[in-house]
């Protein structure tokens, strides 16, 4: 087929979407936007469609309660508008270790079609699938059909991330611009979290972060270092302006010295443009990159994350609040274990000592620790205590590796409980 031939409508492509059909969209601003917003309108010729999907950024209509004998959606992890869309009753969360996220899935079912967010074709016949590589390209290779919407303001990023042309059936002209992630500002909880944890970073240790106040505390924080490197899930805004100031170089990285290691990327424009074309940035298998056994070949590897709420023995309750899904495992564990089987390597779980959550009984909000004697009800255990290292909030970092559970309850009451009138207090939240 000529290349020209293979440009086709949004609507020419929903017109391969038939009843039963399994569909896998990219990963965050690697979703395809175009055809995500519009395949609501195929909703009165269509049953039991099956979405994939993970964290989506694109506004789409199919999560409306009318469409729900039209469309399933599973998901690896949840984007504001799936956990309120979660009570429909055709949303369901994927448990999933990112690594094998594609693996896994792809023992259970095979995507009829894929379709993604790519840049421009280049001059050798491959197109970027630009901001993600988490999942996608695996799935591409499996799928019957692959359409990619194609488009000038998508990053051509480099590493195992290009496409030739001949292996995708449809292309689509899209112009938007990526989803951009806005930075959170940190407060002063945030400053003194991030500060803790760049105590923990050597000079020349390869670091993972994530989105949000405390991450972007920490990259803040980590101004002050010398030759750091990063092999992470996610690349990051913070990350980006380290780089700029040449905190960030990998000079003195194990494994892909000099590169900046991800698999996917959210950020600001300003992220998107440093990555366009970027020699020193690889945006690699996820499958490959978030393996534990990669990451530890980098020495002092650290890995930090967050979580909603952690018992007195360890337990990481990141991704749901009690059995309601909020978000997803991601590559949580991943990174924790491969930053402990590094040499140096420490992983990390920060998080705020307390939150203000709304009393269901009375509607009031009320202070409630988020270090707590047991887990709420039906909550799910992303990081074990078979694999937690170091907790840290505003008040400190207590060091869990290798320690009782008697050792455990008293770091963290002494280190992450409320102060109050010079006295602790856990706050438990039922």
């Amino acid at each position: 087929m000529d290349m020209q031939e293979k440009y086709i409508s949004v609507e020419q492509a929903l017109s391969f979407v038939k009843s039963g059909d399994v569909i896998v969209t990219g990963l965050g601003a690697a979703e395809a936007g175009l055809f995500m917003g519009a395949l609501h309108t195929i909703a009165p010729r269509v049953r039991g469609v099956k979405i994939t999907n993970c964290l989506p950024t694109h506004p789409s209509e199919i999560y409306r309660p009318e469409y729900v004998d039209s469309f399933e959606v599973d998901g690896w992890f949840f984007s504001p508008q799936m956990r309120k869309a979660h009570g429909n009753g055709n949303m369901a969360f994927i448990p999933n270790h990112l690594h094998l996220a594609a693996t896994k899935r792809l023992q259970f079912v095979k995507p009829n079609i894929y379709v993604g967010a790519a840049s421009l074709p280049d001059k050798h016949g491959f197109v970027s699938l630009s901001l993600s590589n988490t999942y996608e390209k695996r799935m591409i290779e499996a799928a019957d059909l692959v359409i990619l919407e194609v488009n000038p303001n998508m990053p051509y990023t480099l590493g195992d991330v290009q496409v030739p042309v001949s292996d995708v059936d449809y292309f689509i002209r899209a112009d938007y611009m990526p989803p951009v992630t806005p930075d959170a500002p940190f407060s002063d909880k945030d400053r003194a979290i991030g500060q803790f944890i760049a105590d923990l970073v050597p000079d020349g240790a390869c670091i993972q972060l994530g989105i949000g106040g405390i991450p972007n505390a920490v990259a803040a924080a980590l101004e002050s270092k010398n030759d750091l490197g990063v092999h992470t899930e996610m690349l990051t805004t913070g990350m980006m302006r380290l780089a700029k100031l040449g905190v960030i170089n990998g000079s003195r990285k194990q494994a892909e010295r000099g590169k900046i290691v991800t698999t996917f990327a959210m950020g600001i424009p300003e992220l998107y443009e440093f990555m366009d074309y970027n020699p020193s940035v690889a945006v690699m298998d996820g499958s490959w990159v978030n393996d534990p056994y990669v990451i530890a070949r980098n020495d002092n590897q650290i890995s930090i994350n967050t979580s909603l709420e952690v018992d007195l023995t360890g337990q990481c309750a990141s991704e749901s609040l009690g059995s309601r899904q909020f978000s997803g495992t991601g590559g949580q564990a991943d990174t924790a274990i491969g930053a402990q089987m590094s040499r140096g390597g420490k992983s990390i779980i920060a998080l705020y000592s307390t939150a203000m959550v709304k009393d269901p009984a009375t509607g009031e909000k009320r202070e409630v620790s988020k270090i707590v004697p047991q887990l709420m009800t039906g909550a799910a255990v992303s990081l074990s205590r078979n694999d937690v290292d170091r907790v840290v909030t505003e008040y400190g970092v207590a060091e869990l590796r290798g320690t009782s559970i008697r050792d455990r309850v008293a770091r963290l009451m002494r280190r992450h409980t409320h102060r109050r009138n010079g006295r602790c207090r856990v706050y438990r939240v039922r």
